[in-house]
């Protein structure tokens, strides 16, 4: 409330998306498909972009600057203005791809050549929070989605992953603009999340009820924290929502605000093989991914970093032209 432009920043971003999918999708499916489509096709626009950013950088950050309206701050990247808000672009797009993949009952070469892909975006996205997200969300999916086969599929992986660390990726990590190179940078290890997370804690103990009820705010409780003289920031948007405003308001709010997607999440995995489900998983599990992102960034859904909003309202939206369709097939499968 400090900050009225980027109250109504966020605002008019948030509400030009529920009135894009309230108003102009409808109940259409094909708007529909064709703006996930096109949303997806831009996000991996902005991975293809963050690649070439790390052999032509010279050529690659003018042009995001120019496309952004805004001078850049951190590259290599893609479609962003720092590499924190391109890992949300590269959890979701990675999850989205690989379930799809899977869902749409692709052939083995093809899930394998995507899986790939994934892999590739992270490694040279220089963002650990998003190889996490990707593999946390992935292994759900596949435990949901193939059960007890997921064993096996996860093991295989793993094996496939550590193989190639150790005998193709192990002798490179001198270079600088990768995963595991930004991994062993003394930064990385100076001001880790637990210790941030720590702080933030101890500030939450101080003020219980959340710093808005005591009348502080951010900076005033911690700038003079003697092992953080740059400022604190717990980089775990979901603590700090809570150490804001407690935990009866932020609760209640988080749980406001995620009810009614996990309740459709829950309903819909109870039937995952009806084939209409397929994109609807796709982004159900790029959801995740990106919530599971917010553990180590700021940036949240209500501060729209990356596709968040977008894959809310689609996930709303998509239960509204769907699920009618569905449940009349129910009744007449369920007639004798």
């Amino acid at each position: 409330m400090g900050d009225y432009k980027a109250f109504f920043a966020v605002f008019v971003t948030i509400g030009t998306c529920a009135i894009y999918f309230n108003y102009f999708i409808g109940l259409s499916k094909q708007r529909f498909n064709v703006s996930v489509y096109i949303f997806f096709a831009l996000l991996m626009l902005s991975m293809v972009i963050m690649v070439l950013d790390h052999s032509y950088s010279s050529i690659i950050d003018p042009l995001r600057s120019r496309m952004l309206d805004e001078q850049v701050k951190q590259a290599p990247s893609g479609l962003s203005i720092t590499q924190f808000t391109f890992g949300y672009q590269v959890a979701a797009f990675t999850v989205f791809v690989f379930v799809a993949a899977c869902t749409f009952k692709q052939n083995i070469i093809l899930k394998a050549l995507v899986l790939g892909a994934c892999l590739i975006c992270i490694y040279l996205g220089m963002n650990r929070s998003a190889f996490v997200s990707f593999g946390g969300a992935v292994v759900i999916f596949l435990f949901i989605y193939y059960r007890y086969k997921a064993v096996l599929l996860v093991v295989f992986t793993i094996a496939i992953g550590f193989a190639v660390y150790t005998y193709v990726l192990k002798g490179n990590m001198d270079e600088k603009n990768n995963i595991l190179s930004k991994n062993q940078a003394k930064e990385a290890n100076e001001y880790n999340r637990a210790n941030l997370a720590a702080e933030n804690l101890k500030i939450f103990a101080d003020y219980p009820f959340g710093l808005i009820f005591y009348g502080k705010t951010w900076d005033d409780v911690t700038y003079r924290n003697p092992l953080f003289t740059f400022g604190l920031s717990s980089h775990n948007a979901y603590l700090m929502f809570i150490t804001y405003l407690g935990p009866f308001l932020g609760l209640g709010l988080l749980g406001a605000i995620y009810y009614r997607v996990a309740r459709l999440f829950f309903q819909t995995i109870k039937n995952i093989r009806y084939k209409n489900n397929a994109l609807y998983l796709a982004l159900f599990f790029a959801f995740i991914a990106v919530s599971l992102n917010a553990l180590s960034h700021n940036g949240w859904l209500m501060s729209v970093d990356g596709p968040t909003i977008f894959l809310y309202f689609a996930i709303l939206q998509y239960n509204n032209i769907y699920q009618p369709q569905k449940d009349t097939i129910d009744i007449i499968e369920s007639r004798p």
